[in-house]
């Protein structure tokens, strides 16, 4: 809070004060300016405090909603294991390919050696 205020400025006043409020008067001014003083920096933590938890709870709330979108989308695919396989609904096989064609499947190609991959 004295950052405001340089050194010079700082003597600056407590040379006006001592002669404005006196020698004798001084140390009383001096103490009730720093209990003044030491209010406010309490007060200036105690509204940081409240607005740090005011965020963190802001933070929770969020992060509350993302775990019940989360859980809500679970239950979706949680229903959809229950139901189980749909085997009956699938169409039958086809004719087997002719010399030539390819069975498409869904597994993944074979890796190709490093002989047999195909020059750039």
């Amino acid at each position: 809070m004295l950052d405001l205020f340089s050194w010079s400025h700082i003597l600056i006043l407590l040379a006006v004060a001592l002669v404005v409020v006196g020698p004798k008067d001084l140390p009383k001014l001096m103490h009730m300016v720093g209990k003044w003083v030491g209010k406010a920096r309490g007060l200036a933590s105690e509204f940081k405090k409240s607005f740090d938890e005011m965020a963190r709870q802001s933070e929770l709330d969020e992060l509350r909603k993302e775990i019940e979108e989360l859980k809500s989308h679970t239950a979706v695919a949680d229903s959809h294991v229950e139901l189980g396989p749909l085997e009956s609904g699938l169409p039958e096989a086809g004719p087997e390919p002719r010399a030539g064609e390819f069975k498409v499947t869904e597994a993944a190609p074979p890796a190709m050696a490093a002989s047999e991959q195909p020059r750039q």
